[in-house]
């Protein structure tokens, strides 16, 4: 990831690569991420993070993004404000950046601080959190399977439950089978969550399927 980073030079300062986080064209914008990664200083995750309270959606967005880029450093930052922040637009999209770290650095483990932090946003009252949340863990895959296998065993919450099976059907390993299949089997469940079991279980037996 750092090799695709280096090849953008930029000559711009780091106040007109904000501004270029809001531009229409998604070229510049993409552009604009890499540059303000290259150029970070001491105050650039501080204030993308501010920019997570943005009324403007793109800005919000390519902040995200640019934070999923920065890496395993804007982590602690992430964690602190989806656990601690009163606002559920910025923990959502705290949530999204966790996520987008994932995706950006998979070969590197990822730290125990972020999935922590994705566990407790399962809890959160908000859905569009616990469901962002949901998904980063299954963006993080075999190192997040322990707390989605806990929390789909125990959670109340039907829209949680469901969600993390549908993202234990893109995981491929021994433990997504066996709990799907478990519940695809149990007729005490809750049946929009069997069917859901059912259908993650055809999903990942797919998935296997072709990648041997």
């Amino acid at each position: 990831m750092l090799e695709k980073i280096k090849k953008y030079n930029s000559i711009m300062s780091l106040d007109s690569l904000f501004e270029q986080l809001k531009h229409p064209n998604p070229n510049l914008r993409q552009r604009a991420r890499f540059e303000i990664v290259e150029q970070r200083d001491e105050t650039t995750i501080p204030r993308l993070m501010a920019n997570l309270e943005d009324e403007d959606m793109t800005y919000r967005r390519a902040s995200v993004k640019t934070l999923g880029l920065i890496g395993f450093d804007a982590v602690p930052y992430l964690v602190d404000a989806l656990v601690n922040n009163d606002n559920s637009t910025i923990r959502a999209s705290c949530a999204k950046a966790l996520a987008q770290v994932a995706v950006n650095y998979p070969d590197d483990p990822f730290p125990q601080e972020g999935l922590e932090g994705l566990k407790a946003g399962l809890s959160d009252e908000n859905a569009v959190v616990h469901i962002s949340s949901v998904m980063a863990l299954g963006a993080i895959g075999v190192p997040a399977l322990d707390i989605l296998i806990e929390v789909v065993e125990t959670t109340d919450n039907l829209a949680v439950g469901v969600a993390i099976l549908n993202a234990l059907g893109s995981i491929k390993d021994e433990r997504s089978q066996e709990v799907l299949t478990k519940i695809s089997n149990d007729e005490s469940v809750d049946p929009y969550l069997k069917e859901s079991a059912i259908s993650a279980l055809s999903r990942l037996e797919m998935v296997i399927k072709y990648s041997r």
